[in-house]
């Protein structure tokens, strides 16, 4: 299975890329970051092959000071041609937590993430709904239309939507193409399979937000201990490969504010499971 994966067929990119959610704040109620060294390990994912970093604009420490999308350009701005940076809409923050937006807040959210990764146009854009479940019966094709004008204007060159089943899929694509999916997934958590399913068929890029279980569920399971042991690698690498190895459309994106732990996880793609690996993991 190829290491590459062809995004909305033009923009060619490593399966395995880096998320940028845990460079300001390590988790919910920590301090924020130190911002130069987000900044040395974003230098040093794009050192190590890194070519898809995963972002948004409100990704940011509890107290605002430190940010996710201004380390990226801090850190890489001029920016190589071959990296592709995706972020993600659609959450309004305020005083009482996050409350979905609406049609007419995606054009503010868009521009707030081109001036603060010093873009004048952004690779790939997730309309991101509800939390962290798909909220199942309800529509998104008011935004996903909203998001599909500012491509047509040339702000965006690729959609993706986010937190999607497969109802939500089938909708946005009578809309406009969708570049790539971005769910809830882990070897944990295989509840959008059905997803995935219908993005190897049309060979949309699936994306799993949380490709560890983001803190909420172990790596620990005695059958990821045990391949990661016939490998002589650790239970992450393991889970991390075994997404890769799940479809030639899954994109992985581990995020972290440490080197040693980024090159950990950059490590997983020398990882070729077996059939009996495979099975054990089933």
């Amino acid at each position: 299975m190829t290491n590459e994966f062809r995004l909305g067929g033009d923009l060619t990119i490593d399966r395995l890329g880096f998320g940028a959610m845990r460079l300001p704040q390590g988790g919910p109620g920590a301090p924020a970051r130190d911002p130069e060294s987000g900044r040395a390990v974003l230098r040093r994912a794009v050192e190590l092959g890194v070519d898809h970093i995963d972002t948004a604009e409100f990704y940011r420490s509890e107290n605002g000071s430190v940010r996710a999308n201004a380390l990226i350009r801090e850190a890489l701005s001029p920016y190589p041609d071959t990296l592709v940076i995706a972020t993600k809409v659609g959450p309004v923050f305020g005083p009482g937590g996050p409350r979905q937006g609406t049609a007419a807040d995606l054009r503010p959210q868009v521009e707030a993430n081109l001036e603060s990764l010093g873009l004048d146009r952004l690779d790939l854009v997730y309309l991101r709904i509800g939390a962290t479940e798909p909220p199942r019966g309800e529509s998104l094709a008011e935004r996903f239309q909203a998001l599909a004008a500012l491509r047509e204007e040339g702000l965006i060159r690729h959609l993706g939507i986010s937190n999607v089943d497969a109802g939500h899929l089938a909708e946005a694509r009578t809309i406009a193409p969708v570049a790539a999916v971005q769910n809830n997934f882990h070897i944990a958590n295989r509840d959008e399979t059905a997803v995935l399913d219908a993005c190897t068929q049309a060979g949309i890029a699936f994306v799993p937000f949380f490709p560890l279980g983001g803190g909420r569920a172990g790596t620990d399971d005695p059958r990821l201990v045990k391949v990661a042991a016939r490998h002589g690698a650790t239970a992450h690498q393991i889970a991390l490969a075994w997404l890769l190895a799940l479809s030639p459309v899954v994109l992985a994106i581990p995020g972290t504010g440490s080197a040693a732990h980024l090159e950990e996880n950059l490590s997983a793609r020398s990882i070729i499971l077996t059939e009996e690996d495979l099975a054990d993991l089933a």
